[in-house]
């Protein structure tokens, strides 16, 4: 068997195994562990939307957040501008999240039409936008230094 040979049985078996892998991967069950990313609308549209762990995506509607924070639990609603989600989050939110601001949520939507979480992620910007006048950063260990 000629050099030339052999380079080519090593690059078909090669690709053998790969596809082989990738077969596996592709049947093997990991559909189930993806999260899908929606919309308001598209969750509205899904007709197994009941079914599924997702990330819901939108802007929590203004006049719309209830929040307990002794309770720890906080009602929203988020919508895409063409559909509005009710959502009920198990947990305290974090403390960036106010009305009009870009949210994810990853839960699940019940029968009862309301979209229960326990993760809410908040989308923000990268541009640091410094404290207006009077709303310095407090500073938490300077009470302590001050009292040593």
């Amino acid at each position: 068997m000629t050099e030339a040979w052999k380079r080519r049985l090593f690059a078909i078996a090669a690709i053998a195994v790969a596809g082989i892998a990738l077969a596996v991967v592709s049947f093997s069950g990991m559909g189930e562990a993806v999260i899908y990313y929606w919309s308001p609308s598209e969750l509205h549209a899904a007709p197994n939307a009941t079914e599924a762990t997702v990330r819901l995506g939108g802007m929590v509607v203004p006049g719309s957040i209830e929040w307990d924070k002794d309770a720890g639990h906080a009602s929203f609603q988020v919508t895409d501008g063409k559909k509005t989600v009710d959502v009920y989050c198990d947990g305290n939110p974090p403390q960036m999240f106010k009305e009009g601001i870009g949210v994810v949520v990853e839960g699940q939507l019940h029968t009862d039409g309301i979209f229960r979480t326990s993760r809410v992620m908040v989308k923000h910007s990268n541009e640091y936008e410094a404290p207006a006048e009077g709303e310095g950063h407090v500073n938490p260990y300077a009470t302590l230094a001050d009292e040593s």
